[in-house]
């Protein structure tokens, strides 16, 4: 035979089962070479308590403590297949598992029986070895058979040591029981582990109300591990035989000592004869006979009402209050049928309220209102040999708990008001949402009918607004200063409030305003200084129609309202200051027109994030370049406030700096990514940069983390193009790039900003097939035709106009034009001399053809020194243009990438003065780099024709060119306009 059975054999029948556990779970843990193990012992309900560990900590327990027989575990596992079971432990990092945090490999596991019926499981946690063996499975069922036998044989628990008693008749112990001790009932439902018990049974029990959880299992964690088995069996007993159920054991106590206590109580059957209900009482066991006196004692005195009846409702106690409420000795009350006493004959429906009790085997609690007017409290209690009732006179405990449920109410119903009041103000951002706030959350609660707030500017108030008051009397009070009678002066000036309930005491301390009541229609006022940050800066006047004079607590109240006002009106005064600042700020920075260009009509809109929020920084530009070019920009920084609107005009001007200089679009994005680096980490700034040139009609566009734009073709159909996505300026790494895009006559390009088609409601893709929707429906209505109202219909598709926005919106619009073929002209020159006099023919012929004769002159002296400085200073391949759009523009071309700069030539230098010729002659001129080199531009205004034939003969007015050269020698009146005739060096 294996040792350790043997050991076991060796353990003399008759021990506590307590150690029978301890045994088996030492012996079986030793063998296996475990971590540790436990016994579980199933509960009246489907579930399994805890009763003895080996080995393992309370940490680990906890949770294992009450087991569902219904559940994955091992132990519930083994008691439902009748079987060893081998569980492996859940996987490290697993939520939810009891066992998720334990060591070792699993659980093995076997059920434990009390004759043909399984009573609890033996579990032992396996380390590194796995599953054990058929030799280790062999001596857990010989240990789990030792087990068995040996709680057959435990003796039941050993109760306390008391006096020797006679023996009693039942009925007798328990009446007299019933008198000694405070007795606890409980009610448990068999089928659903519902289990009730009085507040008697909880402290009894050792649980606290907070703890009470309605379940069996409530009980059986208070029960002592050692009693527990004898315990079950005993209610397991009752249940199948339907006899009583009595037992005597340990439960712990509230301080966590454990002491005895008795139960007793008798199953009912349903209909089937199936087990329904359990109904009984239990009281404490463990004190001395002196202490049961005493007990008896203090239940024969105590405060409360108390009366022991048998199964005919016949008294068979009754202790000194019930005597004094029911008029009767408990000599003359024992005995008496509870319904003949004349108190009770006198209570409406008692005697079927009480029967309907007991027939339930229920406790059930009510109030009752006895003869002589007085509000008791009435407990019946049911239990197998019997029912007791507790009454209380609760006449004056009622008429507290209403007053104070009153008072609850009343200060429920004023915090509520405070809150709504606090949250509405906490919303508002302007003065006067400060006031709506108010009239909506002060009139309506004291039934006030007016509401004037006034501020003080200088030495007058100023109204910031009203309600319920009249202009003629707001005319009145708007203005008024210090020096005159006034209540509202009088409040500001001593900084404490002041009421006037009567128009009778109104005009006894303004008789000199005795009118004004009447004229308003106004009879009481509260008049409530806005102080804030230790300064009294206005006043809030809550006025009623009616006499009405406040009590204490409502003007608490309102003192404390008008606290929560004064900030949020403060808070609202500086809002509307640094708002106004704002705007007026990015007023300034954005475009204050946009400029009429041949090659783009254009409209535009900004529109600034909700109430509340700050100015933003986004804007929107349209700059006029050379050659028939236009640069539209869009760009956003990101962020609300001054600092990102300062940042915005900073960025738009070194925009249409850079545009100037001719740069192409992705030099252009380089050099604001620099800029914007050099900001700050905290700056944040994506970009649109869009060049069209109407003379190729392409737009060439690069962007930094901005939207693509939106294209609408003259067809209706609505393209985004297809850009690089290069990340924000001041994140970006350049170069960026450049995407070229074929734009047909007429086409409509949309930039816009996030704001417009992004929001916490709407994802950016949303946005955009809105938007590309709105363009396609404008353009099937017609209404693309006209931008302006283009604008009104995106804005009011994608922001409406009651939605709050956080963020604020720029829309640009432009309907591109190209630049017709019949009014470009372009030629190649050679790079020698003879170029300027060819460009002079071809000048000469072509603006001809364009009707521009007047024009021919200056262009011709203007296009031969470009030409001349090309061949003299510079490199071909040389080419010659001439744009005839709102102005004449010519154009040489070459493959130099050297600037020309203005200098200022001394009498003696031979040249330096070209430059200055051009500045005489253009309107204005300029340079940009091209792919292969540069281009130098002239552009020229065009002549207009005269209005009217004059009455009589002028003389024209001398052309700019003979006003130049009428002093140069060779030229003078006889000078025909030839330029060829001049010697410009351009001979051989």
């Amino acid at each position: 035979m294996n040792a350790r059975l043997a050991l076991l054999s060796a353990v003399t029948p008759g021990v506590a089962e307590s150690e029978v556990f301890r045994l088996a779970l030492q012996h079986a843990v030793g063998e296996l070479g475990a971590l540790g193990g436990m016994i579980h012992l199933r509960g009246p309900m489907s579930a399994l308590r805890l009763v003895s560990t080996a080995g393992l900590p309370p940490t680990l327990t906890r949770s294992w403590e009450i087991v569902g027989q219904d559940g994955p575990l091992a132990p519930a596992r083994a008691l439902r297949e009748g079987d060893g079971v081998w569980v492996p432990l859940s996987p490290a990092g697993a939520t939810h598992s009891p066992d998720a945090a334990w060591p070792g490999t699993g659980l093995v596991a076997l059920p434990l029986y009390s004759g043909n019926r399984g009573t609890g499981a033996l579990s032992v946690l396996m380390d590194g070895h796995g599953e054990p063996g058929p030799g280790h499975w062999e001596f857990l069922r010989a240990v789990v058979s030792w087990t068995e036998d040996r709680m057959g044989q435990a003796p039941p628990p050993t109760g306390p040591v008391r006096p020797a008693r006679q023996p009693e008749h039942h009925g007798e112990r328990l009446r007299q029981s019933l008198k000694e001790v405070s007795v606890g009932s409980w009610d448990w439902n068999i089928r659903t582990g519902e289990l009730i018990w009085d507040e008697a049974a909880l402290e009894l029990y050792g649980t606290l109300p907070q703890d009470y959880t309605g379940k069996v299992e409530n009980w059986m964690r208070c029960v002592h591990p050692d009693d527990l088995p004898p315990t079950l069996a005993a209610v397991d007993r009752a249940i199948r035989t339907g006899g009583v159920f009595e037992a005597e054991y340990r439960v712990r106590k509230l301080d966590g000592t454990w002491g005895w206590t008795q139960a007793r109580a008798r199953p009912t059957f349903d209909e089937q004869g199936e087990p329904h209900r359990m109904i009984g009482v239990g009281w404490d066991s463990s004190e001395p006979r002196s202490a049961r006196d005493a007990l008896s004692r203090a239940l024969r005195h105590m405060s409360d009402g108390f009366l022991a009846m048998d199964d005919d409702w016949r008294i068979t106690f009754a202790n000194l209050e019930a005597e004094r409420t029911l008029g009767f000795s408990e000599e003359e009350l024992f005995g008496c049928l509870l319904w003949d006493l004349p108190a009770a004959e006198q209570v409406p429906g008692l005697e079927i309220r009480c029967r309907q009790a007991a027939a339930a085997e229920k406790s059930v609690s009510f109030d009752v209102r006895l003869p002589n007017g007085r509000l008791c409290h009435l407990r019946l209690v049911p239990g197998p040999d019997g029912r007791t009732i507790y009454f209380t006179d609760v006449t004056e405990r009622r008429r507290l708990e209403e007053e104070r449920r009153s008072a609850e109410r009343a200060a429920t119903e004023r915090a509520a008001r405070i809150g709504e009041l606090t949250a509405a103000l906490a919303k508002a951002t302007t003065s006067t949402d400060v006031v709506d706030a108010v009239a909506r959350g002060v009139l309506p609660p004291f039934e006030a009918s007016g509401l004037v707030v006034q501020t003080v500017e200088g030495d007058r108030l100023h109204t910031v607004g009203s309600v319920g008051y009249p202009d003629d009397v707001l005319a009145v009070l708007d203005g008024r200063e210090r020096t005159q009678a006034s209540p509202l002066w009088d409040a500001i000036l001593a900084g404490t409030p002041l009421f006037l309930s009567t128009p009778q005491e109104f005009s006894a301390h303004y008789p000199e305003l005795a009118d004004l009541p009447a004229r308003a229609g106004k009879q009481s006022w509260a008049l409530l200084p806005l102080t804030a940050s230790g300064h009294t800066f206005g006043i809030c006047a809550v006025t009623f129609d009616h006499p009405r004079r406040l009590t204490d607590e409502e003007r608490t109240l309102l003192t404390a309202t008008s606290a929560l006002v004064a900030q949020a009106l403060e808070r609202a005064r500086l809002f509307d200051a640094e708002h106004t600042r704002s705007r007026e700020l990015q007023r300034s920075l954005l475009p204050r027109g946009l400029p009429a260009l041949p090659a783009c009509t254009a409209a535009a809109r900004y529109l600034p994030a909700g109430q509340g929020m700050d100015v933003g920084g986004d804007w929107y530009d349209i700059i006029p370049l050379s050659g028939g070019q236009v640069a539209l920009v869009v760009g956003d920084v990101m962020g609300h406030g001054l600092p990102e609107a300062a940042t915005m005009g900073r960025l738009r001007t070194a925009v249409h700096t850079l545009a100037d200089l001719e740069l192409p679009p992705d030099e252009i994005m380089s050099r604001l990514n620099d800029i914007v680096g050099a900001l700050g980490e905290e700056s944040y700034v994506t970009c649109l940069y869009a060049l069209y040139d109407s003379t190729t009609r392409v737009c060439s566009i690069a962007r930094a983390g901005h939207p693509p734009p939106a294209l609408l073709h003259p067809d209706g159909t609505v393209v985004f193009p297809a850009l690089s996505a290069d990340p924000p300026l001041g994140a970006a790494e350049p170069p960026f790039e450049t995407t070229e895009i074929k734009v047909p006559e007429g086409s409509v390009l949309a930039l816009y900003t996030d704001g417009l088609v992004e929001s916490s409601k709407r994802e950016m893709d949303e946005g955009m097939a809105a938007l590309a929707e709105v363009l396609r429906t404008a353009h099937t209505d017609g209404t693309v035709t006209d931008l302006e109202r283009l604008c009104e219909q995106v804005t009011s598709a994608l922001l409406p106009a009651g939605q709050q926005t956080a963020d604020d919106a720029a829309l640009l619009l432009a309907r591109l034009h190209a630049l017709p073929d019949s009014r470009i002209a372009s030629w190649p020159l050679p790079k020698d001399p003879r170029a300027a006099g060819q460009a002079r023919t071809l000048i000469r012929k072509q603006l001809a053809a364009w009707g521009l004769e007047a024009l021919t002159p200056t262009t011709e002296l203007l296009a031969s020194e470009l030409v001349g400085n090309v061949i003299r200073h510079a490199k071909g391949p040389l080419r010659l243009r001439l744009l005839h759009g709102a102005a004449l523009i010519c154009e040489v071309f070459d493959g130099s990438l050297t600037m020309p700069r203005i200098r200022r030539a001394t009498e003696t230098d031979e040249g330096g003065r070209g430059l200055q010729l051009i500045t005489a002659l253009s309107q204005r001129w300029g340079t940009r780099y091209t792919p292969t080199g540069k281009c130098i531009w002239t552009e020229q205004t065009l002549p207009t024709a005269p209005d009217a034939v004059p009455d009589a003969p002028r003389e024209p007015a001398p052309d700019p060119l003979e006003r130049m050269f009428l002093s140069l020698p060779g030229l003078g009146e006889d000078f025909d306009g030839d330029l060829d005739a001049l010697t410009f060096g351009d001979q051989d």
